[in-house]
């Protein structure tokens, strides 16, 4: 659980990764790229919910930073019902066929954190996180389904939803589910992002204060939608490492032990 650079050059670190099939939401069996540490010490685990270009390249080595920093993750592939082929093939079809449903991403990552604690290794805590839409998918998974001891919001948009933004697939906005929150949230946002507007994450926080739930946000200058997304031109270095800095003493406070 170290800060980032934090590591003795002495330690003996290490991480395995693999794609391993698991038993998702409705008992259907998925697939997920599991990254954890090469020690045999207790570890918190953590669900890494990939965004909407998909179960992608970036979410492999998104979940590879978090296992070097002592966590056992698993990021299951939402769109796996879909079909196969490469990520931007998939994330297409299912921007086609009207997104992934919010119940289908719930049940998922409910199961992820089920698969988590039952592993060997586990110390029986497990966060969730994600950026973009799996921020939000994050957010709703923890208020919906419970059972986490923290949760990662990366500006995700669609948190707060107009009626007419409303559909079948996402037929609830996740700020109507806030009185379910019951873990602590962490939110970081850009302040040149449009979804979500910094209004909207005002919105949020009003809300997350009304209810009276634990949370601490983020706002960054200069940052848009994707800032960690160091394979775009939306990424900020400053704003990124500094945002990785919060995720990891985040996780670290709430998780630990």
């Amino acid at each position: 659980m170290a800060m980032w650079n934090s590591f003795r050059t002495d330690a003996r670190l290490g991480i395995t990764a693999e794609v391993i099939a698991y038993s998702g939401g409705n008992g259907d069996e998925i697939h997920a790229y599991v990254a954890r540490p090469a020690s045999d010490d207790p570890v918190p685990g953590i669900v890494a919910v990939h965004h909407m270009p998909g179960w992608d390249e970036f979410y492999r080595e998104f979940s590879e930073r978090l296992a070097r920093h002592g966590y056992c993750v698993i990021c299951p592939d939402l769109y796996c019902r879909f079909g196969h082929g490469t990520p931007d093939d998939i994330a297409a079809r299912v921007r086609s066929e009207g997104g992934v449903r919010d119940d289908s991403v719930v049940a998922d990552g409910e199961a992820a954190a089920v698969w988590l604690r039952a592993q060997p290794g586990s110390n029986g805590k497990v966060g969730i996180i994600g950026t973009c839409s799996g921020g939000r998918h994050a957010l709703l998974t923890a208020s919906r389904a419970g059972g986490f001891d923290a949760v990662a919001d990366l500006w995700g948009g669609g948190v707060v939803m107009a009626k007419e933004e409303l559909s079948e697939a996402r037929p609830v906005a996740p700020i109507d589910y806030t009185a379910g929150l019951m873990a602590p949230l962490l939110g970081l946002f850009g302040h040149d992002d449009t979804h979500p507007t910094p209004e909207q994450v005002n919105v949020h926080e009003e809300e997350l204060k009304r209810r009276g739930k634990e949370y601490e946000f983020y706002r960054y200058d200069g940052a848009g939608h994707g800032f960690f997304y160091y394979h775009t031109p939306m990424y900020r270095p400053e704003a990124a490492m500094d945002g990785w800095a919060k995720v990891f003493g985040f996780f670290g406070q709430h998780l630990a032990g």
